[in-house]
């Protein structure tokens, strides 16, 4: 069973939850700030403790790994057998039958079922997770046919992570604001950007069994281009945030100032002619950019 469980977890690459994760906890302590200056009467300032509520915390936890893994479990099914004919993921789990479609479709069940389950936690004061958690579901799960016909499947991978701080505000006030909107689009973008460049490994694969991408229709060094001007709205985006939610000060500015050095240097590891160093940006990079900005903004609020 140990073995099995770490498979599946292998298979949807868990730790890849950090892209998305601290971005909804960067969300929910921006939350739990306008409350706290709400319950005090207050213009909008740094974060103290007495919005914090741990049940939300825990909900947003199970909500976001149990999403996370549901859609990727999914994704591996619906891919299965284009992951066959790819020299590149043909060693995937399902394709290479280490593991069986009936206990993928299985972990997705309940991973759904334990998604659901989360927004439980988030009752009686707020049941908007509830219902939307079948509809986010669904949206999350459409993503991976995506690229059977529109070359904007990496900008719907981008709006799925978008959910993440949307949500998390949603579960703890109840309502949207222009602030997780901010960052939510600042995240869009960071994600189809970087999609754009991992997607370069597969642009002979894409063109001759038709798969829409951006590579497959600009080529490499165009969705390179693409995915640059991306990656640059990100960082204008992460500049309004400060604009919308002046709570934030000069750490959190600071953050963004290193977050677009680091953009620039993911960047300059990947060329046109050369795509050995994509693995590189992808995941180390990108590791740094999602938690580097999530403890920078916590810290700023807090002092």
């Amino acid at each position: 069973m140990f073995l099995r469980v770490r498979q599946l977890l292998e298979m949807i690459r868990f730790s890849h939850t950090i892209f998305a994760l601290p971005f909804a906890l960067l969300a929910a302590v921006m939350a739990w700030t306008t409350n706290a200056a709400e319950a005090e009467n207050l213009d909008l300032h740094g974060w103290n403790f007495s919005g914090f509520q741990l049940k939300d915390l825990l909900g947003i936890l199970v909500c976001m790994a149990s999403a996370r893994s549901a859609a990727m479990a999914f994704n591996r099914l619906a891919d299965m057998r284009i992951d066959a004919l790819n020299p590149r993921t043909k060693e995937r789990h399902l394709p290479a039958g280490v593991l069986s479609v009936g206990s993928v479709a299985t972990f997705t069940m309940i991973n759904s079922l334990v998604f659901v389950g989360g927004t439980l936690l988030f009752l009686p004061e707020n049941r908007l997770p509830l219902y939307a958690s079948i509809p986010v579901l669904l949206f999350l799960f459409s993503y991976s046919f995506t690229k059977r016909f529109t070359i904007l499947s990496h900008f719907w991978l981008g709006a799925a992570l978008m959910l993440a701080p949307l949500a998390a505000w949603v579960a703890i006030r109840g309502e949207l604001a222009w602030a997780p909107v901010v960052l939510g689009s600042a995240v869009m973008l960071w994600v189809a950007g970087f999609d754009m460049i991992y997607a370069c490994q597969d642009v002979d694969f894409d063109k001759k069994y038709r798969l829409r991408s951006v590579p497959a229709r600009l080529g490499v060094a165009g969705a390179l281009r693409m995915a640059a001007v991306c990656h640059l709205g990100t960082v204008v985006m992460l500049f309004i945030l400060e604009c919308v939610f002046p709570a934030f000060g000069w750490i959190y500015l600071a953050a963004v100032g290193a977050i677009a050095t680091l953009l620039i240097y993911e960047h300059r590891l990947v060329r046109p002619d050369d795509l050995s160093r994509v693995n590189r940006a992808f995941f180390n990079v990108n590791a740094v950019i999602s938690l580097g900005l999530f403890l920078a903004g916590t810290v700023d609020l807090l002092l």
